[in-house]
């Protein structure tokens, strides 16, 4: 099932589970006039092909500590493949680390990372600091949240 090959029934269904994964089958047909199995089925193709790749809960940062967001810059010395993926393979296993994307530009990863407080921050960037191969770690960090969206416009 390719994006092209979605149809309109199939970009609800995506819509209607971004906005809430808790809506059951039968809250989905009600909503776009299917029956149950119909939609029963698109969802599990649309797992199986790989549009859906999990249903999460999404919990709020404060209540669970995690005030301190930064967003971490990192230089490496080296640009080679090994070198690339020792370190995608080390920062993954950070718990601190929530996402980690290789960028073009000054800077080769970007890091979002969430931590209690500053002092929980500093233990992990000593932690960051000590992987082989790092160059320069710059870190920006929240002051506040306009805007965070979990669901892809479609």
């Amino acid at each position: 099932m390719e994006k092209n090959q979605l149809d309109e029934i199939d970009v609800q269904i995506l819509k209607l589970l971004q906005q809430n994964a808790e809506l059951t089958n039968k809250e989905i047909a009600l909503r776009l006039h299917k029956s149950v199995a119909t939609i029963h089925e698109r969802i599990r193709q649309l797992k199986e092909s790989g549009y859906i790749t999990k249903i999460v809960a999404l919990l709020d940062r404060k209540k669970i500590n995690r005030k301190l967001i930064a967003f971490s810059h990192v230089l490496l010395h080296d640009h080679a493949a090994a070198t690339l993926s020792t370190f995608e393979r080390e920062v993954a296993k950070f718990p601190e680390v929530m996402e980690c994307f290789q960028m073009t530009g000054t800077f080769d990863f970007i890091l979002r990372v969430a931590t209690s407080d500053m002092d929980a921050y500093h233990t992990f960037y000593r932690k960051l600091a000590a992987l082989p191969n790092i160059s320069t770690v710059q870190s920006f960090f929240v002051l506040s949240e306009t805007k965070s969206e979990t669901a892809y416009p479609l």
